[in-house]
């Protein structure tokens, strides 16, 4: 695609993680394959511009600039074949962020977050709203952010509404570009899949393996598994509840503003007409993995 762009606009660049865009002389795009690309404004019409937005994504250039440790990580997330680079006692990470658009400029969000790790943070920007936090830090627990605390200052302080998914800890920066990917993935079935505002690599993989589960497939393990009360819609969320409650009766009758026995009655309902005891925990977790495929059925709209 870029070749034939190429041809019909000669003054076509792809941007490099060691240049620096031309903010004032060309328009930039996102190509599906991730690249970042700019044409010369003055090459492009009225007619051009409208085209190009069909199956080319803005790139927002009131990004920041990006430091020398945001451009040393580009490249390395983008070379196949990069020297390992010994981390000694230091391990990274990857935390994904989707911010509400509209709701903070980029360099404000890049300045509460150096303010709150205390230290500058490499940041890299997927758009004006989303990109990768690049956590570098001791292996030590005690070093560790908690990112609901700061979901809770960045709610409090700036009205700011973000999610966050979390990546495992690495410790070779030859799994970067891999590891970058597969957590893009994640994010994306992790935001579609579940409702938190902290979402960890490891609460996603159930989202993963049903979202790589055939949809035929869901659909007759939902019927096999619910048969009788897949309709059944406040049944199935009070199950939800107790199982999002860690089997907990009191907390789930809380959490769903109802009496004890009321909820007690539901669960007795369900695994009569199921014939799972949802109590037992093999059995909930299968339950679990089903209303995940019911829900991604819906989100779907199959």
């Amino acid at each position: 695609m870029l070749k034939r762009l190429k041809k019909i606009f000669p003054s076509l660049t792809v941007y490099a993680a060691d240049k620096v865009l031309d903010r004032n002389n060309y328009q930039w795009f996102i190509t599906a394959e991730g690249d970042i690309i700019g044409i010369d404004k003055q090459e492009l019409t009225q007619k051009d511009h409208a085209l190009l937005h069909t199956f080319l994504e803005p790139y927002n250039i009131q990004l920041p600039e990006p430091t020398n440790a945001e451009i040393q990580w580009k490249t390395w997330i983008d070379n196949n074949n990069i020297q390992e680079k010994s981390l000694n006692n230091y391990a990274y990470r990857f935390i994904y962020f989707y911010i509400q658009p509209n709701q903070i400029t980029p360099q404000s969000f890049k300045e509460a977050i150096n303010e709150l790790f205390a230290r500058p943070i490499p940041i890299l920007w997927e758009n004006e709203h989303s990109g990768i936090i690049i956590e570098e830090q001791s292996v030590l627990p005690e070093e560790n952010i908690s990112y609901d605390q700061i979901i809770d200052v960045l709610m409090s302080d700036l009205y700011v509404k973000i999610f966050f998914y979390i990546g495992p800890m690495m410790y070779r920066i030859s799994e970067a570009k891999a590891g970058y990917r597969t957590l893009l993935q994640g994010a994306k079935t992790a935001l579609t899949y579940s409702d938190k505002q902290v979402v960890t690599y490891v609460e996603a993989i159930p989202y993963i393996l049903i979202e790589q589960t055939e949809l035929s497939v869901r659909n007759d393990m939902i019927h096999t598994v619910l048969n009788g009360v897949k309709d059944d819609e406040d049944l199935l969320q009070s199950i939800a509840t107790f199982i999002a409650c860690n089997l907990n009766v009191s907390m789930a009758a809380k959490a769903l503003y109802m009496h004890r026995n009321s909820l007690q009655y539901r669960l007795d309902k369900f695994m009569e007409k199921t014939g799972i005891d949802i109590r037992q925990f093999e059995q909930a977790v299968t339950v679990y993995l089903i209303l995940l495929a019911k829900r991604s059925l819906k989100t779907n709209n199959v």
